[in-house]
């Protein structure tokens, strides 16, 4: 027990004590006590009233001067006030420092609850979304941004990417959504203007496909003359070995051409690609006898389990097998192996190719699939790669509404899987037939 405590309950006894020592000289005993325990809860009385309005008014009055317990109570008080006070004035100083932060970072910010009601935005959500302080709050965000896209992108949960629009209020700008979640089920908004970076690769895009075409002519020229040349009886035998070597770099560079040309159709092509129906084993099946007429080359196998057709671009499809087809052959020993797969489930149709060449390492694997990148400048020199087979396949299996898997350990050797959705795979029927 406190010595406040002692004390007071020392003091109930001395005036019970005293009020008992009155009443026996008065013959009044219980009368005198029970006066005195009044008169003692009268004053406790009166201290809590004082107590109690001062809690109330504390702002404006001063504290009551109390002693024992009551003191101590009026001290305890005082301090978790002044903690209170301390805290209140700090959260308010980090609010006014988060406002100020937001307010200069270059996105905007929308705090969202578990419905997606908007409880809070910065001044260029404001300003990139057309949203209105005060007025807005309490609004689902898909009630005030109605761009289909966008409406597609809350519904599928997915929030791994930003999705690109293009701006509802607006139309020369671009914005990039990105949902992130955090808290009890609640999500921020972060908006970027990106109306720039759309129109470099726009203006990218035109350039190479352009510029595409533009060499195309030249090269034809040049191949033809290469050709008579090479051809001519009475050319000088010492001139075979340059104009042969001529004759490959103008091959290689039509390639490239051509390569860059399919890669720009494919990113300028909107909306998915068509719905021919394919018949892919017949298709893998011509490919793998092509790999085994080159000589040397090596053991290439073929494992249909599926005489499911697919529902897409033929020239498409094509180019996705014979791309990944070709890589595989480039990088393997012809004592190794390739092992190429078709097989359909009820996430959609699956091809994939498997080889036991070099290998890719593991940093080059998140860029393998942009344009131009070589994981070995000189070795894909030397083989005759451009760098833009795989963004051709990335691209076309995303035209067809799929995705593209890399699997790779270097020195060991790469699987590349095609994953088609369902509604691509025309049939399915089990065929387990392994050539």
């Amino acid at each position: 027990m406190s010595p406040a405590w002692s004390f007071a309950l020392a003091r109930l006894i001395g005036v019970v004590a005293i009020a008992a020592v009155v009443g026996y000289f008065l013959g009044q005993i219980s009368l005198t006590v029970s006066v005195a325990l009044a008169a003692y809860l009268a004053l406790t009385y009166v201290r809590l009233y004082r107590l109690e309005r001062w809690l109330r008014k504390r702002r404006t009055e001063e504290p009551p001067d109390f002693h024992g317990v009551w003191g101590d109570v009026v001290a305890l008080v005082m301090r978790i006030y002044r903690r209170k006070q301390f805290h209140k004035r700090r959260i308010v100083q980090l609010f006014r420092e988060f406002r100020r932060m937001t307010t200069a970072m270059p996105d905007g910010v929308v705090v969202m609850s578990a419905d997606r009601e908007i409880q809070w935005f910065n001044r260029n959500a404001a300003r990139l979304l057309k949203l209105r302080r005060k007025v807005d709050y309490g609004q689902r965000i898909d009630n005030l941004v109605r761009h289909p896209d966008f409406i597609r992108y809350l519904a599928s949960g997915d929030f791994s990417q930003p999705v690109v629009i293009r701006s509802t209020v607006d139309a020369s700008l671009h914005l990039a959504l990105h949902v992130v979640a955090y808290g009890a089920g609640q999500q921020l908004l972060l908006v970027r203007d990106v109306t720039r970076q759309i129109r470099l690769e726009a203006m990218r895009k035109d350039f190479v496909a352009n510029a595409s075409h533009e060499l195309r002519s030249p090269l034809t020229v040049i191949t033809g003359y290469v050709d008579a040349l090479a051809d001519d009886p009475g050319m000088d035998p010492a001139w075979h070995g340059p104009l042969e070597e001529m004759r490959r770099q103008a091959e290689r560079m039509r390639a490239v051409v051509d390569a860059l040309i399919e890669l720009s159709r494919l990113e300028s092509s909107s909306g998915e690609a068509a719905t021919d129906l394919i018949d892919v084993g017949g298709m893998l099946t011509l490919m793998r006898r092509e790999v085994l007429a080159l000589e040397p080359h090596p053991e290439v196998a073929l494992e249909l389990e599926s005489d499911a057709k697919l529902l897409g671009s033929e020239q498409e499809v094509h180019s996705i097998f014979s791309n990944l087809i070709s890589n595989a052959v480039k990088y393997t020993p012809p004592e190794g192996r390739i092992d190429i797969r078709w097989w359909v489930d009820a996430s959609g149709g699956h091809f994939s190719v498997r080889d036991t060449g070099v290998g890719i390492a593991r940093e080059h694997l998140p860029r393998i699939t942009e344009r131009f990148y070589r994981v070995d400048p000189g070795r894909a020199r030397s083989t005759g790669g451009s760098g833009l087979g795989l963004a051709i396949v990335k691209h076309a299996v995303q035209r067809h509404g799929g995705s593209l898997e890399i699997e790779s350990e270097e020195g060991v050797g790469s699987r590349f899987t095609c994953h088609f959705p369902p509604r691509r795979v025309a049939a399915r029927a089990p065929l387990a037939v392994n050539q």
